[in-house]
């Protein structure tokens, strides 16, 4: 007999630390496994998972809204009503797979037919929900998905299609979260439990033989990982609001050397290196290794992604576009500094980033040779979670967030969840761009104190539309700014046989600390902004 036993304050413990399911202004709502306060709200029953949310919170996590589309992505609407998908991951044929966290079940989506499969799973607990947020396919066919809710990770057999559920390794405190298939084994990384799992995928059995790989702070968080070329898995470490680590764990190194031990077991921290964060970086959620071995991290309580270099030993900071207004909304005029929140990163075959800006309501693409980034503006925004309504009752149009948790990158097509709004999105990245940002430099020289001036046009790619147009200026650092000249306007309607010139002042405070650091320079369109970093060294 399976036996489920559910920690209700997991549920708790991921919405403090990985810091982003709340409305931008600070103001906390509801999750699942937090109370929301509704306990005295009606319950009309559906017969549909929507029975797991009070009538006043269906708005909230159902789905406020049909799918829509723009230029760049579809929507499609799951045809069961509350789903909550998240963990996404695309197969060998194109096919997408989807976690539903208040179903316990697997969808599928055909993108040919454009028809979605649902499976049930008959072992699920009925009327319970659960953050999934790791999934991979295997080359058998097979679906694997973690569940936070009750320490498990599952197997789900597309042939057969049946479910399978593995104990994960519980010391009490576990929180299995990303999964990934790697060759001969799965990586788990176990968010409040302090480890990185590996696992054998031939297991079928709740007997599980695994490795755990002990994270070197106490009683920290071990977020995402990521594989590089010679097998080292590199991970972060990180307390909530104090900084971390980031660590590589020579696997080879290790395995080699059980192999040829007679004690058959070694302590693993020393196969460990472990590098300082920077001080900025607080909470580097994802984390992937692009092309030339460099690793990024992403961090989920601000708008910046960060760079690693293993041979230097340097990060490097980079910023995203602010959130446009539609996102947050600021109604009650609470929201201060609106930030973008990059979640998950990944990269695709030609070596870009791609990550989701959950609070931006975006999905972005950077190019680390061109230094340039594209961000996509999701077209659902659930008005539950943004500062939407006004003091009087009235709630702005297109506003909130679709709370997009989740990417998958199949050829030139990214495929997302939207948790709140019961859809699955895709963005064609093949799809010309309306403008492009040319600079004329992509990199200057400051002394403390100084100030220089810079130029870039901003050129339309379209010969039949007119584009309203706000530039982006972001710097990574308060001692760099950018500053418009007196005869360039924030906004303005861009013809499209008229490229702008833009003309910015950028300086540097007396208090600027010695390096290189980036600012971001582009164009915020309603469905995209485009953007162009230039390295800025003080010296």
């Amino acid at each position: 007999m399976t036996i489920f036993v559910k920690k209700q304050t997991k549920g708790i413990l991921a919405f403090i630390f990985l810091g982003g399911i709340m409305v931008t202004s600070g103001v906390v709502i509801a999750f699942p496994g937090i109370d929301p306060g509704t306990d005295s709200s009606e319950l009309t029953i559906t017969g549909t998972p929507a029975d797991n949310f009070t009538d006043d919170e269906r708005a909230q996590f159902c789905g406020s809204s049909d799918a829509k589309s723009t230029k760049f992505i579809q929507e499609f609407s799951i045809p069961t009503l509350c789903t909550n998908p998240l963990a996404i991951v695309a197969d060998f044929d194109g096919n997408v797979w989807f976690t539903e966290t208040n179903t316990g079940n697997l969808g599928k989506f055909d993108p040919i037919t454009e028809t979605f499969t649902e499976y049930d799973n008959p072992i699920w607990p009925e009327g319970t929900r659960s953050m999934m947020w790791g999934i991979d396919y295997g080359p058998d066919g097979s679906v694997w998905f973690t569940d936070e809710a009750y320490d498990s990770v599952w197997k789900f057999s597309s042939l057969d299609e049946t479910y399978v559920r593995l104990a994960y390794p519980n010391d009490g405190n576990s929180l299995p979260q990303k999964l990934e298939i790697d060759g001969s084994k799965i990586i788990i990384n176990d968010f409040t439990g302090n480890k990185i799992t590996l696992l054998d995928p031939n297991q079928s059995s709740e007997d599980v033989n695994y490795l755990s790989i002990p994270s070197p702070i106490d009683n920290s968080v071990t977020a995402d990982f990521a594989v590089d070329a010679s097998d080292n898995i590199w991970f972060t470490n990180w307390l909530y609001q104090q900084g971390g680590v980031l660590v590589k764990f020579d696997q080879n190194d290790y395995l080699d050397s059980v192999a040829s031990s007679v004690e058959k077991s070694l302590p693993l921290l020393d196969f460990v290196k472990i590098y300082e964060l920077p001080r900025p970086l607080l909470t580097p959620n994802g984390a992937t290794v692009s092309h030339d071995g460099t690793i990024w991290l992403a961090d989920t309580t601000s708008s910046s992604f960060f760079s690693f270099d293993p041979s230097t030993k340097e990060f490097t900071q980079y910023i995203t576009a602010d959130p446009i207004l539609e996102t947050y909304g600021n109604q009650t005029g609470i929201v201060k500094s609106p930030i973008s929140r990059p979640y998950w990163i990944d990269t695709d075959e030609q070596g870009r980033l791609v990550f989701n800006a959950q609070t931006a309501n975006n999905i972005s693409v950077m190019d680390p040779k061109l230094q340039s980034l594209v961000e996509y503006q999701i077209p659902s925004k659930n008005p539950h979670w943004g500062d939407c309504e006004s003091g009087d009752g009235v709630v702005m149009d297109n506003c909130g967030l679709a709370q997009a948790f989740d990417f998958t990158i199949s050829g030139e097509k990214i495929w997302f969840t939207e948790w709140v709004e019961n859809n699955i999105g895709v963005v064609d990245t093949s799809i010309p761009l309306p403008l492009e940002i040319e600079l004329e430099t992509d990199s200057i020289i400051l002394t403390p104190g100084e100030s220089k001036q810079f130029n870039f046009i901003v050129t339309p790619n379209s010969q039949n539309d007119l584009f309203d147009v706000s530039l982006i200026h972001n710097t990574t650092h308060d001692f760099l700014s950018v500053s418009l000249e007196s005869d360039i306007s924030e906004t303005f309607q861009l013809d499209f046989d008229a490229p702008r010139p833009i003309h910015v002042e950028i300086s540097s405070g007396e208090d600027a600390v010695l390096g290189s650091y980036k600012i971001l320079l582009g164009a915020q369109l309603p469905d995209v902004a485009v953007s162009k970093f230039i390295t800025v060294t003080i010296e």
